[in-house]
């Protein structure tokens, strides 16, 4: 019933379960998905609320995203060659930017090349940054595969057969050390074993149980 109370109340419990996660920007809008309360026009039935609606609060939010800032990484999606003219590779830029002229590195063959041109459905690109979709052709003959990562030759990523990650483990069936898991890598799949957890958290208290860390081991 649109009640003030009842929002507060939830505001209230959710920032403090935010502030757990070291979440402290927190904005919280009362809402009818149903009836489209605060959606794009404030609604006569919150009086009591002043602040945004949704659809202004998504319009003027300001995103933090400094992937455009890291190292070059772009995952292989496709080898595009349409005929023995043409051999390019096609992927999402999921970080940095790329430029012709600029060497890389194939990984993890190492192979290392220099970019040529960047090729797009509108036409080439003198840059392409982090979330654009292209294709890279190369200087050099270079042996690249579906799945492979192309990379900034000064600052590629490093490369090991086991890390260590927090995760949410969201299957039914108890997650199992030792046991052999499919992992996906990009644009590849892989088996792994998991080790034994060093860590747990319980999600309803979050309260420390021993950050699920974890050993993947190729």
């Amino acid at each position: 019933d649109y009640s003030r109370e009842v929002f507060d109340a939830i505001d209230t419990e959710y920032r403090g379960f935010a502030a757990e996660l070291g979440l402290g920007d927190v904005v919280s809008i009362p809402m009818s998905a149903l009836r489209g309360d605060n959606v794009t026009e404030p609604s006569a039935h919150t009086p009591w609320y002043s602040g945004p609606t949704l659809l202004d609060h998504l319009e003027t939010i300001e995103v933090d995203d400094d992937v455009a800032t890291k190292p070059f990484r772009m995952i292989v999606q496709w080898v595009n060659r349409p005929d023995s003219d043409f051999r390019g590779f096609s992927g999402l830029v999921v970080s940095g930017t790329v430029r012709p002229g600029e060497r890389i590195r194939v990984l993890p063959s190492g192979s290392e090349s220099t970019v040529a041109r960047i090729v797009t459905y509108d036409g080439d690109l003198d840059e392409a940054v982090a979330g654009e979709s292209i294709t890279i052709t190369l200087c050099d003959e270079v042996d690249i595969s579906r799945a492979d990562v192309i990379a900034a030759a000064g600052d590629p990523p490093g490369i090991a057969d086991q890390f260590e990650s927090h995760i949410v483990w969201m299957s039914e069936d108890e997650m199992l050390p030792g046991r052999r898991y499919l992992v996906k890598l990009g644009a590849t799949t892989v088996g792994a074993t998991i080790d034994h957890p060093k860590h747990g958290v319980n999600v309803n208290t979050l309260e420390h149980v021993a950050a699920r860390t974890l050993a993947l081991n190729e």
